[in-house]
């Protein structure tokens, strides 16, 4: 489903070249569900942004399908982002203009999806999120946790086939986010193709596979026992 070929990305200053990723060769089948780990500066967020045409490697060849994706025009990735991925972010990304049941129906109406069953949708995931009294309020009348929650319903509502989850309970008190990984796991069992990047082991082990980076290389990619 994706492949990286030797990717690395770079920044270079006047006397140094700085990799923040290199080498990085990686195959996700689909219906995966592989967890990212690695200390902070590893290149996890980097090699996410990439896999999610967020950010351009530096060198390198990726592919979703056999097919080249490093070219693709702007108007391409932007039907990528609508009808393929999902994005979990760190930083929430809400729009600060709209309540949350407008946030997480936003990517309904981008894939074209009828009212009637846009509500229906939407009201799933305010229920299970226990976010039904804080529907009509905005991102700044929202704790950070709650943002979180917002961003991950948005991000699975139209159950993409592939969700990329920066940190999903970097934010989530415990329970909160066992329920979340109880979420994605039970998305990914019904065939969503699921990268996480988590601090948390016990998190990790919700995958199917965890990589382990370290100084922008894959130090580790190993098969898991879900929730060992």
């Amino acid at each position: 489903m994706i492949r990286l070929n030797d990717i690395d990305r770079y920044f270079d200053s006047k006397f140094q070249r700085t990799f923040v990723l290199k080498g990085i060769n990686l195959q996700v089948e689909e219906g995966e569900f592989v967890s990212i780990m690695g200390p902070s500066g590893s290149g996890k967020s980097t090699l996410l942004n990439i896999i999610g045409l967020l950010d351009a490697p530096s060198a390198g060849s990726l592919f979703f399908y056999d097919a080249p994706v490093n070219e693709l025009k702007e108007k391409k990735k932007v039907e990528y982002h609508r009808n393929f991925m999902g994005f979990i972010f760190q930083a929430y990304h809400l729009i600060e203009e709209m309540t949350v049941y407008e946030n997480i129906e936003t990517p309904l109406i981008y894939k074209g999806v009828k009212g009637k069953e846009r509500k229906a949708m939407v009201a799933d995931l305010l229920d299970r999120f226990n976010m039904v009294a804080k529907k009509d309020l905005f991102p700044a009348q929202l704790s950070g946790g709650q943002q979180q929650l917002v961003g991950i319903a948005r991000a699975i509502v139209g159950k993409p086939r592939l969700l990329l989850a920066d940190e999903p309970t970097g934010n989530l008190h415990s329970s909160q986010g066992e329920m979340i990984m109880e979420v994605l796991r039970e998305l990914n069992e019904q065939g969503m193709t699921i990268i996480q990047v988590t601090h948390n082991e016990k998190f990790a082990h919700y995958g199917s596979r965890l990589v382990r980076l370290e100084d922008g290389l894959v130090r580790e990619d190993r098969q898991l026992v879900a929730a060992e």
